[in-house]
């Protein structure tokens, strides 16, 4: 695999979705989880979103489960939270493993393309991936990053 579009995804409802069909824009990537201490992280990728929506950028969240099982068991709870709480409008997809051998695909790939400070694993919740227009995976963020500060980044994708 060359590109983030060659990837298909499950959505909430458990349908196949290729991420072809986001092929010309920028992406940013995030495996999410709503019972962590970051999860007001989701606010601040919705401003991202909203602001930069029209120009191309698409938010995709992943919701995890594999720090400390602090997301929902059930994906529309999941949801439905992020929705109620944060005002998500941008796409979730079904819950994943980020690491280990069942970890999805999409992961494992984005992985090897930008390591982390210490290895390739996805060390906890929230860790972000941006993709240019061409796919390709150009910045990994730590689970810390403050969404607000990759706008500086974003803006050469956008």
């Amino acid at each position: 695999m060359s590109t983030v579009y060659e990837f298909a995804v499950k959505t909430p409802n458990g349908m196949e979705k290729s991420l072809k069909e986001y092929e010309g824009k920028p992406l940013l990537i995030v495996n999410t989880a709503s019972k962590c201490g970051l999860t007001p992280q989701f606010k601040g990728l919705q401003e991202i979103y909203d602001k930069h929506q029209d120009k191309g950028l698409e938010v995709l969240g992943f919701p995890c489960d594999q720090f400390n099982n602090q997301e929902f068991d059930n994906i529309d709870e999941t949801t439905q939270f992020c929705q109620r709480n944060y005002g998500v409008t941008f796409p979730m997809f079904a819950k994943i493993d980020v690491n280990g051998p069942n970890a999805d695909p999409l992961f494992t790939y984005l992985k090897s393309q930008k390591r982390g400070l210490l290895s390739n694993r996805i060390k906890w919740n929230f860790t972000k991936f941006l993709v240019d227009r061409n796919g390709k995976v150009v910045e990994r963020y730590s689970p810390t990053t403050d969404p607000s500060t990759i706008e500086a980044d974003l803006a050469k994708y956008l």
